[in-house]
């Protein structure tokens, strides 16, 4: 009560002596009043400005906020398609498709897991601790570790229950015959893109469409709502290829045979259906499997049918002789004269393994003349020769749906010189594969035409390109039989049982602008059997070594045995009483 009187007596001290109480130094403002108006007017215009913004965004920007949101919590998931199977003639499966997963992972929760955990990780993964941490030392949010692992491995890896790793469905391609078919069917990348042979050139086809599912993620990548938005997946078509698996089986085992017999760089073989120019086996040594490419080399996958070329030699002269037979510039009986072996065109001198003296047209084929050969091709005009080879397939861009076939080099008509000429009729200085090889001997082995070729199971014979007359094709076969016979070049190439035809070839291989001597290709084409010609055989052995080289040598009983096999396979009657096979102790060499 006290304390009250004293204020009360305080204020009226303060009154008396005429200051007033709002007026105290201690409570008088210092600032100008100017300064908190426009301190008053920044917040109002902040506000404002904060609620202009907002209206803005609810307004005028909520597509781009919703979508923006979307992205932190939503997410669209690919729902692969498998992949189209591929498959032989007779339906065996030759590629499909395994589900298997890629495993990816949200680095940072995942290096905060225990160590025993990660080493555990790396293991299952087939890589060491290490490895896997340097994948996760990355700045991204979303890492691969690694794809297409399989599912056995993967549930050994959920039991883990590792933080920030998840997996995500794809599939991996299985080709059950491995090695044996690889260079026929190809293979496909990590992401199934086909990357060889058919897988690459059926890609469209075999791949399909892939589908999607709209979802929403937590933090850690894991699914918790399926928005429902989705578009099915639609699976890749199966494809049927020509190829028979037993006759390529046959093909690939007899082709690397010969090159290990023959101490070869490598080897390749073709076998074509003469009614319909399927293709029922192509094989190459040395080859690699499609199913464990981690030591693949570009050796291992050339697919040499198709795209090395070669000189072919001497397998070249029956087309040579077809023409003159065609436009009547001779007969089978036409004699000629080859002298000692020995013979001048131009500065160059063309020869013989051996002096055959006065021989007729069917002998010069028989015994493989070059001089023979020569006489025959240089009263032809070099255009006729040329649209020969070009009718013949030679030279000319594949149409065979297959990539990385090459057209070999038949050079332009009016630059040949009489030499050219004369190499060319017995195969130097052109360049074909061995595909294209096959395929010519469609004219002989046919009625003198030509058919496209198929790596695809066709359910109609394909029309033929008259290139000879019937009649030319006939008697063209009637010598290459005899070249193939005991007087003949290719003794070797005799199967028992069976009648067949063919021509050998011994080609050096030209290295550095010069003809080696130490190198050489040797092949064989040949028809079987031919009474009724059913298969067309090219073989083609590169580089063998030793004292046996010749096509004669090393491609003729490659031939000989990859035919009987086939011939046997295909259930194809015998048309030969002959049960014992004749070869001279000095066989002929071409």
């Amino acid at each position: 009560m006290k304390r009250s009187t004293n204020g009360a007596n305080g204020a009226r001290v303060a009154a008396s002596k005429g200051v007033a109480f709002s007026t105290s130094p201690v409570l008088a403002v210092r600032l100008p009043s100017w300064r908190s108006r426009v301190v008053l007017f920044v917040l109002f215009a902040a506000f404002a400005a904060l609620a202009g913004r907002a209206m803005w965004l609810q307004s005028m920007s909520t597509q781009f906020l919703q979508q923006q949101g979307a992205k932190r919590y939503g997410a669209t998931i690919e729902l692969p398609a498998t992949r189209g199977k591929i498959m032989d003639r007779n339906g065996q499966v030759l590629a499909s498709s395994l589900p298997v997963k890629a495993v990816w992972a949200i680095p940072d929760d995942v290096l905060a897991s225990p160590p025993e955990k990660l080493r555990a990780l790396a293991k299952l993964l087939d890589m060491s601790e290490a490895e896997l941490r340097k994948k996760l030392d990355s700045d991204r949010t979303f890492v691969y570790l690694k794809r297409q692992v399989e599912m056995d491995v993967i549930e050994q890896i959920k039991k883990l229950d590792i933080d920030g790793l998840d997996t995500r469905k794809e599939y991996k391609r299985f080709y059950p015959q491995g090695e044996v078919m690889t260079h026929l069917v190809g293979f496909t990348s990590v992401e199934d893109i086909g990357q060889e042979s058919m897988e690459l050139a059926q890609q469209k086809t075999l791949v399909g469409a892939t589908g999607s599912r709209r979802v929403i993620k937590d933090r850690l990548g894991h699914i918790v709502e399926d928005v429902g938005l989705s578009k099915d997946p639609h699976d890749g078509k199966d494809l049927t290829l020509s190829v028979d698996s037993k006759l390529q089986y046959i093909a690939f085992t007899s082709i690397k045979d010969a090159v290990e017999k023959f101490h070869a760089k490598a080897g390749a073989a073709v076998v074509l259906d003469v009614r319909t120019g399927e293709v029922l086996a192509l094989a190459n040594w040395p080859t690699y499997n499609p199913n464990d490419r981690s030591k693949l080399t570009g050796e291992q996958l050339r697919n040499r049918v198709l795209t090395d070329t070669f000189e072919p030699g001497s397998t070249l002269k029956p087309f040579t002789v077809a023409l003159a037979l065609d436009t009547k510039r001779v007969t089978p009986a036409t004699l000629y004269d080859t002298g000692n072996g020995r013979m001048i065109v131009g500065d160059r001198t063309i020869r013989d393994t051996h002096a055959h003296g006065v021989i007729d047209v069917s002998t010069i084929i028989q015994k493989s003349s070059n001089i023979g050969m020569t006489k025959i091709a240089l009263p032809i005009p070099s255009q006729e020769m040329w649209e020969m080879f070009t009718k013949s397939g030679f030279g000319q861009a594949p149409r065979f749906g297959f990539p990385g076939a090459v057209a070999g080099r038949v050079r332009p008509y009016k630059a040949w010189r009489p030499i050219e000429q004369a190499n060319m009729s017995f195969g130097q200085g052109i360049s074909v594969s061995l595909l294209q090889l096959a395929r010519s001997y469609m004219i002989f082995a046919r009625d003198g035409d030509i058919i496209p070729l198929s790596f695809q199971r066709l359910t109609e014979n394909p029309v033929g390109q008259q290139v000879i007359s019937a009649r030319t094709a006939a008697q063209m076969r009637v010598m290459l039989e005899s070249a193939a016979g005991p007087g003949g070049t290719a003794p070797l190439a005799q199967i028992a049982g069976y009648r067949i035809g063919g021509k050998t070839g011994t080609a050096q291989k030209f290295l550095n602008g010069h003809y080696s001597q130490t190198k050489y290709v040797g092949s064989f084409a040949g028809i079987a059997p031919m009474s009724n010609p059913r298969f067309i055989i090219a073989v083609m052995i590169d580089e063998p070594t030793g004292a046996i080289h010749t096509g004669g040598g090393v491609a003729a009983p490659t031939f000989a045995a990859l035919a009987a096999n086939a011939l046997r396979a295909a259930n194809v009657p015998p048309d030969s009483s002959v049960t014992e096979i004749i070869i001279p102790e000095h066989p002929l060499e071409d």
